[in-house]
């Protein structure tokens, strides 16, 4: 078999998928990883902020016209960490999600300077591609290469090969 090494965006969707799995509202496991100059800046999940209780513990849902406002959304997270983690600037950046984002979290992303939106899927939000040609942001609907998909189920199946360390 041949190594394969995966695209930017293989690479990239790839890690927020498992950040997805870090979720803590089980009404969608949503991740995202903000990316520049093809490093990342930040990461975030769906989830409750930090010290409160989670939507999928024994708080529930706090439910408003008929969404869950406990959660702050994957993008949001990203954008706050950012400015947590010393204000990292966003602009120029690209948010690869595992979802396209609402309205709210677009509304931050472009106010945030990012200027491509990778989503693994559309949610809710029809229209998030007028929205981001209107705004001049990219938007893109991620379409996995098959052979990264084959690599990935290999990488996550296969146990980490025992090496032994060599002197040079």
């Amino acid at each position: 078999m041949i190594y394969q090494r995966p695209g930017w965006d293989d690479y990239f969707m790839s890690i927020a998928k498992i950040v997805a799995t870090r979720s803590t509202c089980d009404r969608l496991r949503a991740g995202a990883v903000l990316v520049k100059n093809k490093r990342i800046i930040s990461t975030g999940y769906n989830g409750a902020p930090p010290g409160l209780s989670h939507c999928d513990g024994e708080s529930g849902h706090l439910m408003e016209e008929g969404h869950c406002i406990r959660t702050v959304h994957a993008e949001e997270n990203c954008i706050l960490q950012a400015a947590a983690m010393g204000g990292i600037s966003t602009s120029g950046s690209t948010i690869y999600a595992t979802y396209s984002p609402c309205y709210h979290c677009f509304k931050k992303l472009t106010v945030g300077g990012v200027v491509r939106i990778v989503a693994g899927k559309v949610y809710r939000e029809s229209a998030i591609a007028d929205w981001c040609h209107e705004a001049g942001i990219e938007f893109t609907i991620y379409e996995p290469s098959e052979d990264w998909l084959e690599r990935m189920t290999n990488i996550f199946t296969a146990p980490i090969e025992e090496r032994e360390p060599t002197i040079n």
